[in-house]
């Protein structure tokens, strides 16, 4: 069933685009449609040698950068339908193809560009006085990958010491690739300064990979892999619990040891403490509930990417970004993402590098 799916997809992606940009208006109809197919046939061809086992770059680049123009014009293209009521073909080509263009280069400047900071105060009701105001600096879904991002990661690093964070969180997806092929990219990483601790776990993208190397290269990096455990801070006599889970693709993976387990990852906590879990998916948020968890970061969603993407990420998740309440006790928080996954583009979900300011309530 996934080839006949696969190509009604495709037909879908493209044919309605080739539709309302050469055959409705009826001009340029032989070289418009040769440039369609050419895509058609390109694209698939692309995607396979750029994110197969082959895993070529420059393959990815061209197959990642066609898959972020094409659901531009095919999300364009189905809001250009309403416009006929209105227009003709030749306008509504023309309009839907002006929009187009121009969110591809503003949504390539967003992707591209370094994250916005964004500041979100977090009450949290079983905070000790002492750490009151702790500032949680949070990165996630950074995907360094095909695209050389060393010069980006160290930028983005500049940015979270300038913040000055008590604890640095990275909620996964680091990388897409091996540690030997994106440990340039990484290494900047290791630059990253908190006062009280600074933890990462890993996402479903570690997953397709080598989740155990990246789990270890980052504590080369100096940061503590919450592989399903936790870690205690303190100040002023105030203790917090960091806990973190694999993500819930782990247990598919079949690695050895990995998988989701709260139960674990709590083990030996006392249970009067507040507790922050970093969780890579949003909707490993009822196992956090079920805890007693005070606090869950995640990421994973990017906040959609690309408009109206984020109406689909929503079938899958209980929510898409920002701070939600899902008990008396238990908050989520889910950021934006810090870097993009596939195409360069993001339109309409800025990326975003987050402060969480934990009060006392």
């Amino acid at each position: 069933m996934r080839l006949p799916v696969l190509l009604i997809i495709l037909a879908l992606l493209f044919g309605l685009p080739w539709w309302t940009l050469v055959l409705a208006p009826g001009v340029l109809v032989l070289p418009g449609t040769i440039v369609f197919v050419a895509a058609l046939l390109l694209f698939p061809l692309m995607m396979y040698l750029g994110h197969s086992r082959r895993a070529l770059d420059w393959a990815a680049r061209v197959g990642d950068t066609m898959l972020g123009v094409i659901w531009v014009l095919f999300a364009w293209s189905a809001l250009g339908q309403l416009l006929h009521i209105f227009f003709d073909s030749s306008t509504v080509a023309l309009v839907v193809l002006a929009i187009s263009v121009i969110l591809v280069l503003w949504g390539n400047f967003e992707a591209m560009r370094v994250p916005r900071v964004k500041h979100v105060d977090v009450p949290i009701s079983r905070l000790g006085a002492g750490l009151d105001g702790t500032r949680v600096v949070l990165i996630s879904d950074t995907h360094l990958g095909p695209l050389n991002r060393a010069r980006w990661m160290a930028k983005v690093v500049a940015v979270v010491n300038d913040l000055k964070p008590d604890i640095a969180i990275h909620a996964g997806d680091i990388a897409d690739g091996s540690v030997g092929r994106r440990t340039p990219q990484a290494a900047p990483l290791a630059d990253v300064r908190a006062r009280l601790s600074k933890v990462y776990a890993t996402g479903n993208h570690e997953y397709f990979g080598e989740a155990q190397s990246w789990l270890d290269h980052m504590e080369t990096l100096g940061w503590e892999p919450l592989h399903n455990r936790h870690v205690i801070v303190e100040r002023d006599g105030a203790q917090l619990v960091i806990a973190g889970v694999d993500d819930r693709t782990a247990a598919a993976s079949r690695l050895p040891g990995h998988g989701a387990d709260l139960p674990r990852a709590l083990s030996g906590a006392d249970p009067s403490l507040p507790v922050l879990l970093v969780a890579h998916q949003p909707k490993q948020i009822s196992d956090a509930v079920a805890a007693g968890v005070d606090l869950q970061v995640s990421g994973h969603t990017h906040g959609g990417q690309i408009w109206p993407f984020h109406y689909l990420v929503r079938i899958d998740q209980p929510t898409v970004h920002g701070l939600t309440r899902h008990s008396d006790r238990t908050q989520l928080y889910t950021t934006r993402g810090t870097g993009f996954w596939g195409p360069p583009l993001r339109v309409f979900a800025p990326s975003e590098i987050t402060v969480l300011t934990l009060k006392r309530s």
